[in-house]
């Protein structure tokens, strides 16, 4: 990079430049060249702003975390809205759609990367363990409004859903998944009709008939 030329926000313009190389090439080619070459910098401004590149990285893994963990109160303003269903299918295919798997890859493929990340979250897959406390956070508030059945393990029903998801977009190259797709794993997961999936109100207008 020309001296005296500043770089506007150096840490995101580095982030964005580390998915791209994700997303085309792969885990295995991130390097810290590869990464200020795709920015269009000199090597020694990632140097200057991360103490080595496992940092780098660890730091990007927890910045796109923060991301979806920013989403919780939007999915969850959801609850009660559209249907279970197409809620829960925007939400996984947004997730999914972004640089979620390749994130995930890229922390199962290095493990100087899954140590760094251990301090901060010493528990679950990161990314994945996020996304399921993001889904089950909005199945809690939707049980809470009758749209689910009153005693629906949200617990198992959230990380089973984001296992479901991530095998969907994982198993594809370059080609994601029909929003069908995605919704026929949510209904089925949740045992949901395919047209609404709203169980509990069905069962609220059969109380209804039986009262009257």
């Amino acid at each position: 990079m020309p001296t005296g030329v500043a770089i506007r926000d150096v840490r995101e313009q580095l982030f964005d430049a580390a998915e791209c190389v994700l997303l085309r090439d792969g885990p295995s080619a991130l390097t810290s060249r590869a990464v200020t070459t795709e920015a269009g910098c000199a090597k020694g401004v990632l140097h200057r702003h991360f103490a080595d590149f496992e940092g780098f990285l660890a730091e990007l893994v927890l910045d796109r975390i923060a991301r979806i963990d920013s989403r919780a109160a939007t999915l969850r303003g959801l609850a009660g809205t559209s249907t279970v269903a197409d809620n829960l299918t925007g939400a996984l295919t947004e997730l999914f759609g972004s640089v979620a798997v390749a994130i995930v890859s890229l922390v199962t493929s290095r493990d100087d990367l899954r140590a760094r990340l251990r301090l901060a979250r010493p528990t679950g897959v990161p990314v994945l363990t996020d996304a399921a406390t993001v889904i089950a956070a909005y199945l809690t508030a939707e049980r809470e409004l009758g749209r689910i059945p009153a005693d629906a393990d949200v617990d198992t029903l959230a990380p089973t859903l984001i296992g479901a998801a991530h095998m969907l977009f994982a198993d594809r190259k370059g080609t994601p998944p029909e929003p069908g797709a995605v919704h026929k794993v949510v209904t089925t997961v949740l045992a949901l009709p395919a047209t609404t999936g709203r169980v509990a109100e069905q069962d609220a207008g059969t109380h209804r008939t039986e009262r009257e």
